[in-house]
């Protein structure tokens, strides 16, 4: 079975330094690297936000950085400004082979809505395209590796078996931001799901 190996935001902004950091973070870089050659092929997800995105707590008056505000499609968490396009934060991370990459999916770059999952806009509705390319391949199975676990990793996961494919979360190759327990949340919707974790 065809295997793709699934890379989500291993961007600056997301590593030690950077504006929305996950603890750790550049510490998967060497083992997403050594695991690339095991798989048929491998999709970098990247985040990419316009300046003034909806999910800035800035474009906010008065709105601190990981509060919740409701939006047109649901629930939203406010972020410090991130990832912004063309950025050295949106870059990524320069230990990352990008050589290995068959495609780079780019997603939050519409302004109204925010995009966790590598397969649909925060709506659950607007696809990316990507579940489309894996099946024009018949990559069935695949592995997510990157940042953070339990936000975008996992709601590409859970999406990824709703969609039908064999997922497994590698997990020593992510690292979680665990806000409010959203760690142990992510895992076993992750698991509800239908996601292997290993």
């Amino acid at each position: 079975m065809p295997r793709a190996l699934i890379v989500i935001d291993m961007q600056n902004d997301f590593c030690p330094g950077g504006a929305l950091a996950v603890a750790e973070g550049d510490q998967i870089v060497a083992p997403i690297n050594a695991l690339m050659d095991e798989f048929d092929a491998v999709v970098l997800t990247q985040d990419w936000h316009p300046a003034d995105h909806t999910s800035f707590a800035e474009s906010h008056p008065g709105a601190e950085p990981f509060s919740l505000i409701e939006m047109p499609y649901g629930p939203q968490a406010l972020w410090p400004r991130h990832c912004v396009i063309g950025s050295e934060g949106a870059a990524f991370h320069s230990g990352l082979e990008l050589d290995r990459a068959d495609l780079v999916i780019r997603k939050g770059f519409r302004p109204r809505i925010d995009s966790y999952s590598a397969f649909f806009e925060n709506d659950h509705e607007t696809p990316t395209g990507l579940a489309g390319y894996l099946r024009e391949r018949a990559l069935t199975d695949l592995s997510l590796v990157g940042l953070a676990h339990d936000f975008c990793v996992a709601w590409s996961a859970i999406d990824a078996a709703k969609l039908g494919f064999a997922v497994t979360v590698i997990e020593e190759a992510t690292r979680a931001i665990d806000l409010d327990g959203s760690l142990e949340k992510a895992r076993a919707d992750m698991r509800g799901a239908g996601v292997s974790l290993r």
